[in-house]
């Protein structure tokens, strides 16, 4: 089964990180990466810009409407994610529980619908 791992931190707190302290996170997540991938769990994943970089696109009565940044405001952003393969769903918490970010931020883990095609 596939899961979505959702990366969530505080991007004000991450802004204060020294250039060592982001270089660090950094090498931890290369490994976190390394050993998912040598496990067969890796399917894809991807660190996201910031949420000043995110435009919101909503549709009211045919009309598309744009908003610069999130949908809302909230203590932590969404940063990156990862999807997964995982026999189940605590082999999927499991793997989030290893992620550097669940120390400092939070991961959620939802599965993934799979259409009937």
């Amino acid at each position: 089964m596939q899961y979505l791992l959702l990366i969530y931190q505080n991007e004000v707190n991450d802004a204060k990180r020294t250039e060592a302290e982001a270089n660090a996170r950094s090498a931890e997540y290369g490994v976190f990466t390394q050993s998912i991938i040598q496990s067969g769990n890796f399917k894809a994943g991807d660190r996201l810009q910031p949420t000043s970089m995110a435009t919101t696109v909503r549709v009211r009565d045919g009309k598309t409407l744009t908003t610069d940044g999130p949908f809302a405001e909230t203590h932590e952003q969404l940063g990156g994610y990862y999807l997964i393969e995982a026999k189940d769903l605590d082999t999927a918490l499991a793997i989030a529980a290893r992620m550097p970010g669940a120390k400092y931020g939070s991961i959620e883990v939802r599965p993934i619908w799979v259409y009937n095609k």
